[in-house]
Protein backbone atom coordinates (compact mmCIF):
# COMPACT_ATOMS: atom_id res chain seq x y z
CA UNK A 1 0.00 0.00 0.00
CA UNK A 2 2.81 2.39 0.87
CA UNK A 3 4.53 1.83 -2.48
CA UNK A 4 1.24 2.33 -4.38
CA UNK A 5 0.66 5.60 -2.56
CA UNK A 6 4.14 6.84 -3.44
CA UNK A 7 3.70 5.93 -7.10
CA UNK A 8 0.30 7.63 -7.21
CA UNK A 9 1.82 10.78 -5.73
CA UNK A 10 4.57 10.87 -8.36
CA UNK A 11 2.09 10.30 -11.20
CA UNK A 12 -0.06 13.14 -9.92
CA UNK A 13 2.99 15.38 -9.68
CA UNK A 14 3.98 14.57 -13.25
CA UNK A 15 0.46 15.44 -14.41
CA UNK A 16 0.63 18.72 -12.54
CA UNK A 17 3.98 19.47 -14.18
CA UNK A 18 2.57 18.71 -17.63
CA UNK A 19 -0.44 20.98 -17.05
CA UNK A 20 1.84 23.80 -15.97
CA UNK A 21 4.00 23.43 -19.07
CA UNK A 22 1.07 23.28 -21.52
CA UNK A 23 -0.72 26.21 -19.97
CA UNK A 24 -3.76 24.23 -18.82
CA UNK A 25 -5.47 25.62 -15.76
CA UNK A 26 -5.68 23.10 -12.90
CA UNK A 27 -8.61 22.98 -10.52
CA UNK A 28 -6.63 24.42 -7.60
CA UNK A 29 -5.45 27.55 -9.45
CA UNK A 30 -4.61 29.54 -6.34
CA UNK A 31 -2.41 26.76 -4.96
CA UNK A 32 -0.55 26.35 -8.25
CA UNK A 33 0.47 30.00 -8.26
CA UNK A 34 2.47 29.30 -5.11
CA UNK A 35 4.56 26.61 -6.83
CA UNK A 36 7.05 27.02 -9.69
CA UNK A 37 9.85 25.20 -11.50
CA UNK A 38 8.38 21.76 -10.91
CA UNK A 39 10.77 19.04 -12.07
CA UNK A 40 10.27 15.28 -12.10
CA UNK A 41 13.53 13.39 -12.64
CA UNK A 42 15.43 10.27 -11.71
CA UNK A 43 18.28 7.95 -12.48
CA UNK A 44 19.21 4.30 -12.72
CA UNK A 45 22.61 2.66 -12.19
CA UNK A 46 22.94 -0.92 -13.37
CA UNK A 47 26.05 -2.90 -12.48
CA UNK A 48 28.03 -6.06 -13.20
CA UNK A 49 30.76 -7.04 -10.75
CA UNK A 50 33.23 -9.93 -10.58
CA UNK A 51 35.59 -10.77 -7.71
CA UNK A 52 37.87 -13.74 -7.04
CA UNK A 53 38.13 -13.39 -3.26
CA UNK A 54 39.14 -16.79 -1.89
CA UNK A 55 36.16 -18.58 -0.36
CA UNK A 56 33.77 -15.83 -1.48
CA UNK A 57 34.06 -15.75 -5.26
CA UNK A 58 31.25 -13.83 -6.89
CA UNK A 59 29.97 -12.45 -10.16
CA UNK A 60 26.59 -11.08 -11.14
CA UNK A 61 24.38 -8.28 -12.36
CA UNK A 62 22.84 -5.81 -9.95
CA UNK A 63 20.65 -2.71 -9.89
CA UNK A 64 22.89 -0.53 -7.78
CA UNK A 65 20.41 2.33 -7.54
CA UNK A 66 17.02 3.41 -8.92
CA UNK A 67 15.55 6.71 -7.76
CA UNK A 68 12.82 9.17 -8.68
CA UNK A 69 12.65 12.72 -7.36
CA UNK A 70 10.28 15.67 -7.49
CA UNK A 71 11.48 19.19 -6.78
CA UNK A 72 10.40 22.77 -7.19
CA UNK A 73 10.16 26.20 -5.65
CA UNK A 74 7.60 27.67 -3.29
CA UNK A 75 6.98 31.43 -3.06
CA UNK A 76 10.25 31.94 -5.00
CA UNK A 77 12.44 31.87 -1.88
CA UNK A 78 11.93 28.21 -0.90
CA UNK A 79 13.43 25.21 -2.69
CA UNK A 80 11.99 21.78 -1.86
CA UNK A 81 12.73 18.21 -2.88
CA UNK A 82 11.46 14.70 -2.30
CA UNK A 83 13.33 11.60 -3.50
CA UNK A 84 12.36 7.91 -3.37
CA UNK A 85 14.66 4.92 -3.86
CA UNK A 86 12.85 1.95 -5.42
CA UNK A 87 15.43 -0.75 -5.99
CA UNK A 88 15.85 -3.62 -3.55
CA UNK A 89 13.24 -5.55 -1.59
CA UNK A 90 11.13 -5.09 1.51
CA UNK A 91 13.06 -7.60 3.61
CA UNK A 92 15.42 -5.01 5.06
CA UNK A 93 15.32 -1.30 5.73
CA UNK A 94 18.70 -0.92 4.05
CA UNK A 95 17.60 -2.03 0.59
CA UNK A 96 13.81 -1.70 0.49
CA UNK A 97 11.90 1.11 -1.32
CA UNK A 98 12.14 4.12 0.96
CA UNK A 99 12.23 7.92 1.21
CA UNK A 100 15.80 9.23 1.06
CA UNK A 101 15.18 12.98 0.73
CA UNK A 102 12.34 15.18 1.86
CA UNK A 103 13.26 18.76 2.76
CA UNK A 104 12.69 22.45 2.16
CA UNK A 105 15.32 25.19 2.12
CA UNK A 106 14.90 28.95 2.45
CA UNK A 107 17.29 30.44 -0.13
CA UNK A 108 16.58 34.16 -0.11
CA UNK A 109 20.20 35.05 0.72
CA UNK A 110 23.34 33.35 -0.62
CA UNK A 111 25.14 34.03 2.64
CA UNK A 112 22.49 32.49 4.90
CA UNK A 113 20.23 29.58 3.94
CA UNK A 114 18.11 27.37 6.20
CA UNK A 115 17.27 23.73 5.40
CA UNK A 116 14.82 21.54 7.33
CA UNK A 117 13.91 17.89 6.78
CA UNK A 118 15.79 14.76 5.75
CA UNK A 119 18.88 15.33 3.60
CA UNK A 120 22.63 14.81 3.26
CA UNK A 121 24.75 15.25 6.36
CA UNK A 122 27.19 18.18 5.89
CA UNK A 123 30.28 15.99 6.25
CA UNK A 124 33.06 15.52 3.61
CA UNK A 125 33.18 16.75 0.01
CA UNK A 126 32.27 13.36 -1.43
CA UNK A 127 29.09 12.64 0.55
CA UNK A 128 26.86 15.20 -1.29
CA UNK A 129 28.03 14.20 -4.79
CA UNK A 130 25.61 12.54 -7.21
CA UNK A 131 26.46 8.78 -7.45
CA UNK A 132 26.96 9.07 -11.23
CA UNK A 133 29.15 12.18 -10.91
CA UNK A 134 31.20 10.84 -8.00
CA UNK A 135 33.45 9.15 -10.53
CA UNK A 136 34.05 5.60 -9.28
CA UNK A 137 32.17 2.35 -8.72
CA UNK A 138 31.28 3.45 -5.19
CA UNK A 139 32.04 6.17 -2.69
CA UNK A 140 35.32 5.85 -0.78
CA UNK A 141 35.34 3.27 2.02
CA UNK A 142 35.88 5.88 4.73
CA UNK A 143 32.98 7.95 3.39
CA UNK A 144 30.70 4.88 3.40
CA UNK A 145 31.66 3.91 6.97
CA UNK A 146 32.08 7.32 8.56
CA UNK A 147 29.50 9.53 6.80
CA UNK A 148 26.33 7.53 7.40
CA UNK A 149 26.03 5.26 4.36
CA UNK A 150 26.70 1.88 5.99
CA UNK A 151 27.96 3.50 9.17
CA UNK A 152 30.29 1.67 11.55
CA UNK A 153 27.90 2.43 14.43
CA UNK A 154 25.40 -0.10 13.03
CA UNK A 155 22.64 2.37 12.15
CA UNK A 156 20.37 1.60 9.18
CA UNK A 157 21.90 2.25 5.76
CA UNK A 158 21.11 5.94 5.30
CA UNK A 159 22.92 7.07 2.13
CA UNK A 160 24.78 9.73 4.11
CA UNK A 161 21.55 11.34 5.33
CA UNK A 162 19.74 12.18 8.58
CA UNK A 163 16.80 14.25 9.83
CA UNK A 164 17.56 17.73 11.08
CA UNK A 165 18.06 21.47 10.61
CA UNK A 166 20.98 23.08 8.76
CA UNK A 167 22.36 26.57 8.17
CA UNK A 168 24.76 27.29 5.31
CA UNK A 169 25.98 30.05 3.08
CA UNK A 170 28.61 31.44 0.69
CA UNK A 171 30.52 34.51 1.84
CA UNK A 172 33.04 37.08 0.61
CA UNK A 173 32.43 37.21 -3.16
CA UNK A 174 35.36 38.43 -5.25
CA UNK A 175 35.19 40.88 -8.14
CA UNK A 176 33.66 38.21 -10.37
CA UNK A 177 31.00 37.33 -7.79
CA UNK A 178 32.59 33.99 -6.87
CA UNK A 179 32.41 33.27 -3.14
CA UNK A 180 35.70 32.68 -1.35
CA UNK A 181 34.30 30.99 1.78
CA UNK A 182 31.53 28.46 2.43
CA UNK A 183 30.16 27.38 5.81
CA UNK A 184 27.55 24.81 6.85
CA UNK A 185 26.42 23.53 10.23
CA UNK A 186 23.49 21.32 11.18
CA UNK A 187 21.75 19.65 14.11
CA UNK A 188 20.45 16.11 13.51
CA UNK A 189 18.76 13.22 15.33
CA UNK A 190 21.80 10.99 14.86
CA UNK A 191 19.74 7.88 14.05
CA UNK A 192 19.79 7.91 10.23
CA UNK A 193 16.92 8.20 7.75
CA UNK A 194 13.26 7.56 8.55
CA UNK A 195 14.01 6.89 12.24
CA UNK A 196 13.02 8.92 15.32
CA UNK A 197 15.57 9.99 17.92
CA UNK A 198 16.24 7.34 20.55
CA UNK A 199 18.30 9.10 23.22
CA UNK A 200 17.11 12.71 22.81
CA UNK A 201 20.69 13.78 22.13
CA UNK A 202 21.55 15.48 18.87
CA UNK A 203 24.42 15.27 16.39
CA UNK A 204 26.13 18.55 15.51
CA UNK A 205 27.93 18.45 12.15
CA UNK A 206 29.68 21.28 10.37
CA UNK A 207 32.11 22.16 7.63
CA UNK A 208 34.10 25.16 6.47
CA UNK A 209 36.07 25.56 3.26
CA UNK A 210 37.88 28.22 1.29
CA UNK A 211 37.91 28.58 -2.49
CA UNK A 212 41.07 30.57 -3.29
CA UNK A 213 40.90 29.92 -7.05
CA UNK A 214 38.13 28.77 -9.37
CA UNK A 215 37.55 25.03 -9.09
CA UNK A 216 39.52 24.57 -5.86
CA UNK A 217 38.13 23.79 -2.39
CA UNK A 218 40.13 23.26 0.80
CA UNK A 219 38.02 22.32 3.79
CA UNK A 220 37.67 20.87 7.27
CA UNK A 221 34.69 19.11 8.86
CA UNK A 222 33.69 18.15 12.39
CA UNK A 223 31.03 15.86 13.89
CA UNK A 224 30.02 15.22 17.49
CA UNK A 225 27.02 13.11 18.50
CA UNK A 226 25.72 9.66 19.33
CA UNK A 227 23.71 6.67 18.14
CA UNK A 228 21.42 4.82 20.57
CA UNK A 229 19.31 1.68 20.90
CA UNK A 230 16.86 0.40 23.48
CA UNK A 231 17.16 -3.37 23.69
CA UNK A 232 18.78 -6.34 25.43
CA UNK A 233 22.48 -6.34 26.26
CA UNK A 234 25.00 -8.12 28.46
CA UNK A 235 26.37 -6.20 31.43
CA UNK A 236 30.12 -5.66 31.12
CA UNK A 237 32.87 -4.20 33.22
CA UNK A 238 33.30 -0.54 32.13
CA UNK A 239 37.10 -0.83 32.12
CA UNK A 240 37.81 -4.32 30.72
CA UNK A 241 34.49 -4.84 28.88
CA UNK A 242 34.43 -8.41 30.22
CA UNK A 243 30.95 -9.82 31.05
CA UNK A 244 29.80 -9.33 34.64
CA UNK A 245 28.70 -12.61 36.21
CA UNK A 246 25.96 -13.10 38.79
CA UNK A 247 26.27 -15.22 41.94
CA UNK A 248 25.76 -18.41 39.92
CA UNK A 249 28.50 -17.58 37.41
CA UNK A 250 26.10 -16.65 34.59
CA UNK A 251 26.28 -13.55 32.43
CA UNK A 252 23.69 -10.91 33.23
CA UNK A 253 21.42 -9.76 30.40
CA UNK A 254 19.32 -6.66 30.95
CA UNK A 255 17.08 -4.44 28.84
CA UNK A 256 17.72 -0.74 28.51
CA UNK A 257 19.27 2.06 26.48
CA UNK A 258 22.80 1.85 25.13
CA UNK A 259 24.58 4.72 23.42
CA UNK A 260 27.74 4.87 21.31
CA UNK A 261 29.56 8.13 20.73
CA UNK A 262 30.51 9.72 17.39
CA UNK A 263 33.52 12.05 17.38
CA UNK A 264 34.75 12.63 13.84
CA UNK A 265 36.69 15.04 11.71
CA UNK A 266 37.74 15.23 8.07
CA UNK A 267 40.33 17.20 6.12
CA UNK A 268 39.45 17.60 2.44
CA UNK A 269 40.82 19.01 -0.78
CA UNK A 270 39.48 19.14 -4.34
CA UNK A 271 40.34 20.74 -7.67
CA UNK A 272 38.06 20.48 -10.73
CA UNK A 273 38.89 22.19 -14.03
CA UNK A 274 38.33 21.47 -17.74
CA UNK A 275 37.40 17.83 -17.22
CA UNK A 276 40.20 17.17 -14.72
CA UNK A 277 39.32 16.19 -11.14
CA UNK A 278 41.62 15.75 -8.15
CA UNK A 279 40.10 14.98 -4.76
CA UNK A 280 41.45 13.62 -1.48
CA UNK A 281 40.05 13.28 2.04
CA UNK A 282 41.27 11.98 5.38
CA UNK A 283 38.57 11.01 7.91
CA UNK A 284 39.04 9.89 11.51
CA UNK A 285 36.45 8.61 14.01
CA UNK A 286 36.31 7.84 17.73
CA UNK A 287 33.42 5.82 19.14
CA UNK A 288 32.21 2.21 19.31
CA UNK A 289 29.52 0.54 17.23
CA UNK A 290 26.83 -2.08 17.91
CA UNK A 291 27.38 -5.76 17.13
CA UNK A 292 24.42 -5.99 14.76
CA UNK A 293 23.61 -3.73 11.81
CA UNK A 294 20.12 -2.26 11.78
CA UNK A 295 18.39 -3.96 8.86
CA UNK A 296 15.04 -4.80 10.47
CA UNK A 297 13.27 -3.74 13.66
CA UNK A 298 14.39 -6.97 15.30
CA UNK A 299 18.02 -5.87 15.08
CA UNK A 300 17.23 -2.99 17.41
CA UNK A 301 16.55 -5.54 20.15
CA UNK A 302 20.29 -6.27 20.24
CA UNK A 303 21.90 -3.40 22.15
CA UNK A 304 25.26 -5.11 22.66
CA UNK A 305 28.21 -2.89 21.83
CA UNK A 306 31.02 -4.35 19.72
CA UNK A 307 33.92 -3.56 22.02
CA UNK A 308 36.16 -6.06 20.20
CA UNK A 309 36.14 -3.87 17.06
CA UNK A 310 37.66 -0.96 18.99
CA UNK A 311 36.56 2.64 19.26
CA UNK A 312 38.79 4.15 16.59
CA UNK A 313 38.73 4.10 12.80
CA UNK A 314 40.22 6.15 10.02
CA UNK A 315 40.45 6.20 6.27
CA UNK A 316 42.02 8.05 3.38
CA UNK A 317 41.46 8.23 -0.35
CA UNK A 318 43.06 10.15 -3.20
CA UNK A 319 41.79 10.14 -6.77
CA UNK A 320 42.49 11.64 -10.16
CA UNK A 321 40.25 11.76 -13.25
CA UNK A 322 41.66 12.97 -16.57
CA UNK A 323 40.07 13.62 -20.01
CA UNK A 324 41.93 11.73 -22.75
CA UNK A 325 39.89 11.29 -25.94
CA UNK A 326 36.66 11.98 -27.81
CA UNK A 327 34.07 9.33 -28.73
CA UNK A 328 31.12 10.55 -30.81
CA UNK A 329 32.03 14.04 -29.70
CA UNK A 330 31.99 13.05 -26.03
CA UNK A 331 34.98 13.01 -23.68
CA UNK A 332 36.43 9.76 -22.38
CA UNK A 333 38.14 9.84 -18.97
CA UNK A 334 40.77 7.65 -17.40
CA UNK A 335 40.89 7.51 -13.63
CA UNK A 336 42.78 6.11 -10.67
CA UNK A 337 42.10 5.97 -6.95
CA UNK A 338 43.91 4.85 -3.81
CA UNK A 339 41.29 3.99 -1.17
CA UNK A 340 42.15 2.71 2.31
CA UNK A 341 40.04 2.14 5.42
CA UNK A 342 41.27 0.94 8.82
CA UNK A 343 38.18 -0.23 10.78
CA UNK A 344 39.88 -0.57 14.18
CA UNK A 345 42.20 2.40 14.00
CA UNK A 346 45.33 0.45 13.06
CA UNK A 347 46.87 -0.71 9.81
CA UNK A 348 46.65 -4.34 10.96
CA UNK A 349 43.13 -4.77 9.51
CA UNK A 350 43.34 -2.18 6.73
CA UNK A 351 41.43 -2.76 3.52
CA UNK A 352 43.06 -1.05 0.54
CA UNK A 353 41.83 -0.75 -3.04
CA UNK A 354 44.16 0.22 -5.89
CA UNK A 355 41.75 1.21 -8.67
CA UNK A 356 42.08 2.17 -12.33
CA UNK A 357 39.27 2.70 -14.81
CA UNK A 358 37.73 4.48 -17.76
CA UNK A 359 34.36 6.13 -18.41
CA UNK A 360 32.53 7.96 -21.16
CA UNK A 361 29.38 10.08 -21.17
CA UNK A 362 27.71 9.28 -24.49
CA UNK A 363 25.11 11.95 -23.67
CA UNK A 364 23.94 13.99 -20.71
CA UNK A 365 21.67 11.07 -19.91
CA UNK A 366 23.98 8.08 -20.44
CA UNK A 367 27.34 7.24 -18.86
CA UNK A 368 29.38 4.04 -19.23
CA UNK A 369 32.19 3.09 -16.87
CA UNK A 370 34.59 0.20 -16.24
CA UNK A 371 37.06 -0.38 -13.40
CA UNK A 372 39.66 -2.82 -12.17
CA UNK A 373 40.69 -2.94 -8.50
CA UNK A 374 43.44 -4.86 -6.78
CA UNK A 375 42.20 -5.41 -3.24
CA UNK A 376 44.34 -6.00 -0.17
CA UNK A 377 42.22 -6.83 2.89
CA UNK A 378 44.40 -7.65 5.89
CA UNK A 379 41.45 -9.01 7.86
CA UNK A 380 41.28 -12.00 5.46
CA UNK A 381 43.39 -15.16 5.55
CA UNK A 382 44.21 -14.58 1.88
CA UNK A 383 44.28 -10.78 1.72
CA UNK A 384 44.79 -10.15 -2.01
CA UNK A 385 42.17 -10.55 -4.72
CA UNK A 386 40.92 -8.89 -7.92
CA UNK A 387 37.70 -7.03 -8.62
CA UNK A 388 36.20 -5.90 -11.94
CA UNK A 389 33.22 -3.56 -12.15
CA UNK A 390 31.07 -2.35 -15.09
CA UNK A 391 28.30 0.22 -14.68
CA UNK A 392 25.74 2.02 -16.84
CA UNK A 393 24.30 5.24 -15.44
CA UNK A 394 21.07 6.57 -16.96
CA UNK A 395 19.40 9.88 -16.05
CA UNK A 396 15.97 11.06 -17.06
Amino acid sequence: MKQKAIIALLVAAASLQANAQTGETPTEEKKLTLVSNLKLSGYLISQYQWANQEGAESNGFNIRMARVSLEGRLLNDFYWKTQIQFNGNTATLGTSPRVVDVFAEWQKFKGFRVKLGQFKRPFTFENPLHPIDQGFMSFGQSVLKLSGFSDRTGEAASNGRDIGLQFQGDLFPNANGRALLHYQVGVFNGQGINVKDADQRKDVIGGLWVMPIKGMRLGVFGWTGSYARVGNYTLVDPDTHAPILDGSGNTQVVKGKQTVEKRRFAVSGEYVSKGWTFRSEYIRSTGYGFKTVYNTKFDLQDANINYAAGDKAYGFYALAIAPVAKIYGKTMHVKARFDQYCPNGTNATAKTLYEVGVDCELSKMLKLSAEYARVNDKSLKTPNYNLIDFQVGLRF
